[in-house]
């Protein structure tokens, strides 16, 4: 079976793991920092904060940026639940606007007319990557908190990488990421107070010098601990080299699958915005069963997923919220044609091959089997 990801981990992560499980310093070590100072001078951002995971960065950030219950802010409703997860935990309205056809990123027109006057802040998603249109929505005069937790490498057209415009940004190290410490993530930022209040606030609101028991605001338990911290400063190094070989497996599946009719595959980089790969999703032909080519696709060795419901569809957004089918049409069609194929630096072009042989196969069989219904109907 090729897996959708793997991890690239050699001996460098060994050794730096191992070093810190010997100092006997775990937690609140110096690999904290140092893999703060690392991550933020690579990025080009001010201040960086290592964090637990991607969705606790993305509620620590949405804190720091005054949201609060009875808030609204507008986000995309075809992501990872965790964005709009990580505004509920703020006791905020997740408000959600349908996504462009092109980039599925949050539509910066459809984002307009969801505001309202208890809209507090913004939250776009650069979703698999391919960074959101940020000025359109920086000029609201809003804070804006980005969900760069799968778009590590990308960058905007207008120069800066994602995560480093100083708005507070969110990147995820999950296993699957472009860079990992197996749980873990990063907020990116350009204020020394944001950085000041997330510091103690991932750290149960300690004073910043850490004084014992000392404890001056509300606080959650969402540190990084220095091993996953001496994982990340190994996989940084390599950083540059695990983007390229990400970069080239997705320049593999473009050749060997742009003729497949009906097969959309990811966006093209237009305009100087760049892609951080992190995933290679495509949108099945119109009229192709997902669960069946998924099935289909398993059974000829490839492991692939439906890559990403919508939210507002999920059973608790539903229930709680009122969301109905056909609220947001785009997000809807692309959320039912979607899977993600198998996606790492280490995937080889043999294996690439093997994977675009039997999505084709699997394209033509399904959509066979679909037309032969529909006529014998």
């Amino acid at each position: 079976m090729i897996p959708l990801a793997r991890p690239v981990i050699g001996r460098e992560e060994e050794d730096a793991v191992l070093e810190v499980l010997r100092s006997g310093q775990l937690s609140l070590g110096p690999r904290l920092e140092e893999f703060e100072r690392r991550f933020a001078t690579w990025l080009g951002a001010r201040h960086a904060c290592a964090v637990s995971s991607g969705t606790t960065g993305l509620h620590l950030a949405l804190r720091a940026a005054g949201v609060g219950p009875g808030d609204e802010v507008v986000t995309s409703p075809f992501s990872f639940v965790a964005s709009a997860n990580a505004i509920v935990y703020c006791g905020a309205t997740p408000v959600f606007a349908d996504i462009e056809a092109r980039t599925l990123n949050l539509d910066p027109e459809a984002a307009g007319e969801a505001r309202t006057e208890r809209t507090s802040a913004v939250l776009p998603v650069h979703i698999f990557g391919y960074p959101a249109d940020l000025p359109a929505f920086e000029h609201w005069g809003l804070p804006v908190v980005e969900d760069a937790c799968e778009a590590l490498g990308a960058r905007h057209a207008d120069g800066p990488r994602v995560g480093a415009r100083g708005n507070p940004a969110v990147f995820g190290f999950y296993a699957n990421k472009q860079l990992t410490t197996g749980e873990g993530g990063m907020i990116t930022l350009g204020s020394e107070d944001g950085k000041e209040r997330i510091d103690s606030e991932r750290n149960q609101g300690r004073a910043p010098d850490l004084g014992w028991l000392d404890h001056d605001r509300l606080g959650f338990n969402y540190r990084l601990s220095d091993i996953a911290c001496a994982l990340g400063i190994a996989q940084l190094a390599r950083l540059d080299e695990m983007l390229a070989a990400r970069a080239r497996v997705a320049g593999w599946y473009r050749e060997l699958l742009g003729d497949v009719e009906g097969l959309e595959l990811p966006c093209e980089d237009a305009g100087g915005d760049e892609r951080g790969w992190f995933v290679f999703v495509v949108q099945l032909p119109h009229g192709v069963d997902r669960d069946a080519a998924i099935l289909a696709l398993r059974e000829r060795g490839v492991q692939s997923k439906p890559y990403l419901p919508a939210i507002h569809l999920m059973s608790y957004y539903r229930e709680t919220f009122g969301h109905r089918d056909g609220a947001f049409p785009v997000c809807e069609d692309v959320a039912a044609r979607s899977i993600a194929l198998p996606f790492f630096p280490a995937l080889t072009e043999s294996e690439a091959e093997e994977v675009s042989s039997a999505l084709r196969e699997v394209v033509q069989q399904v959509r066979g089997k679909g037309r032969a219904g529909a006529a014998q109907s």
